[in-house]
This record gives structure tokens, C-alpha cells and sequence, in this order.
């Protein structure tokens, strides 16, 4: 049974969800996560991806049933697997979307962590409640909610397990923009189809850059920003770019 979707259309992939009613996440649902991860960063056709849960949930959740089931040995053997399908969506080299309504909660907000870009509706829901069950987040939730809106804040979200609304979450910086439910998949397919009219290869160095510079100190940052700054230099895309600058002025330049 499919339980993730991929559908592309003029540039932009999106990544569909497909587990009613809660979208679950459940091991196979992860693998598949992983694996159409690999193919939209290695597909020419896919330049920008949308995170998608459907029009009333992004993701509740793991599989809670599913996970009862697993003792000690069997969850040190699948969560590595866990992690590496979200670090997977995290990598794909190209911009990244979340559009999210309803539930985003335990590893739906961890899947929404991975994105570069959350959009939520004005009815979402966010948070790590996994302490009520005893656990932490295991995929990823303690390391990227911490270094996108700090570790006071993360901990309080994931020692309370409490939930937050759109607004307390666009408040925190755990989501970039609050819109009406019903228009959120619109708003992230024009952040998306934007990108996907501009340079991959720069786009891809911007995000490499960032993402691999918070990891490190300023100095190594600085050398990753520099190789790949005149690296481009060799590409296409710059000298499309800057001729369109001199001969038609800023911001007119075609990269398709």
C-alpha cells in the first residue's frame, strides 16, 4: 500500500502523505519517506518539494501501536533507520516547503523540522509529546527544534509535551507563516514554484552552506560560504544570471 505520494508538476515535487486518518508514521511510511528523499534530490525534473499531510492533518505522530510492540533490542536496530529518513528529507539538496494543517505532533513536527520553510494553517497544531509516553523525540526532535528556536524554548516545548497553536508557533519561530487551513498547500506551492524558477546549483550552495555552517564554527562556515561562492563561478547559471544584470538590469534573469 503507497503510503507516501509523489506527484511532479513544473518543477516542484510534493511529497503527499497517505495514511488516514492521522497520517501515522509508521516504519514503512519512514522508509518511503527515505527513499522518495533520495529520488527528488536526484531527479533533474524535481527543483523545489512540498511536505504534505492532505487538507485536515499533516502528521499526528509515530505509530504508537506499532511502537508498543518494540522492545529495547528492536528499537536500537530501527532507530538509526528512523533518523536516516528524516535527515534524508533534511538533505535533499534543493528548497524544501512544510505545509501543515492540523496535527503536527512527535514525529510530524520532527518532519516538519527538516524543511527549510513551514507554512501552518491558522488551525495547526504543533509539538513533542512524546515525554507523555515516557520517551523523547527520537527523530531528530531535540536537535533541530533546539537549533531553530533556541534550547530554552525547545525544552520547555519537549519536557511539557505540550501542544502549540499556529500563532504561538509563528511567536516561537517554529513556523515562518500562519495562513487560513484551506490556503496552505496554495501558499506552499508559490514559495515552491518561485524556487523552482531560479539557479539549482546556487540554491543548492545557499542551503549547503547554512545548513553545514550552523554545524561548525564560524571560520569553517566562512570556508564552506567561500568554495562555494566561487565555485558557482564555473556555472551556467552565474553567467545567465549576471549578463541578464547588465543587459536588462536586476532581478529579469531566466534560469530554466
Amino acid at each position: 500500500m503507497t503510503t507516501v505520494n509523489f506527484e511532479v508538476s513544473d518543477g516542484v515535487a510534493t511529497l503527499r502523505l497517505d495514511r488516514p486518518p492521522m497520517n501515522a508514521l509508521d516504519t514503512a511510511m519512514q522508509d518511503r519517506l527515505h527513499e522518495l528523499a533520495v529520488e527528488a534530490g536526484r531527479r533533474d525534473d524535481v527543483r523545489a518539494v512540498i511536505l504534505y499531510g492532505g487538507e485536515k492533518v499533516f502528521a499526528a505522530g509515530a505509530d504508537i501501536k506499532e511502537m508498543r510492540d518494540m522492545d529495547h533490542a528492536a528499537m536500537v536496530a530501527r532507530s538509526r533507520g528512523l533518523q536516516e529518513a528524516f535527515t534524508a528529507i533534511a538533505r535533499i539538496p534543493k528548497p524544501v516547503v512544510a505545509a501543515i494543517t492540523g496535527y503536527a505532533l512527535g514525529g510530524g513536527c520532527e518532519l516538519a523540522l527538516c524543511a527549510d520553510h513551514r507554512i501552518a494553517g491558522d488551525t495547526a497544531r504543533l509539538g513533542q509529546p512524546e515525554i507523555l509516553l515516557g520517551l523523547i523525540p527520537g527523530a531528530g526532535g531535540t536537535q533541530r527544534l533546539a537549533r531553530l528556536i533556541g534550547p530554552s524554548r525547545a525544552k520547555d516545548l519537549i519536557f511539557t509535551g505540550r501542544q502549540v497553536g499556529a500563532e504561538e508557533a509563528l511567536a516561537l519561530g517554529l513556523v515562518d507563516r500562519v495562513v487560513p487551513t484551506d490556503e496552505v498547500y496554495e501558499h506552499a506551492h508559490a514559495w515552491a514554484a518561485r524556487l523552482a524558477k531560479g539557479p539549482a546549483l546556487a540554491l543548492r550552495a545557499a542551503k549547503e552552506s547554512v545548513d553545514a555552517g550552523l554545524e561548525t564554527d564560524i571560520d569553517t562556515g566562512l570556508t564552506i560560504e567561500r568554495n562555494w561562492f566561487s565555485g558557482l563561478f564555473a556555472t551556467e547559471d552565474r553567467e545567465r544570471g549576471m549578463r541578464s544584470f547588465v543587459e536588462e538590469g536586476p532581478g529579469k534573469a531566466k534560469f530554466l
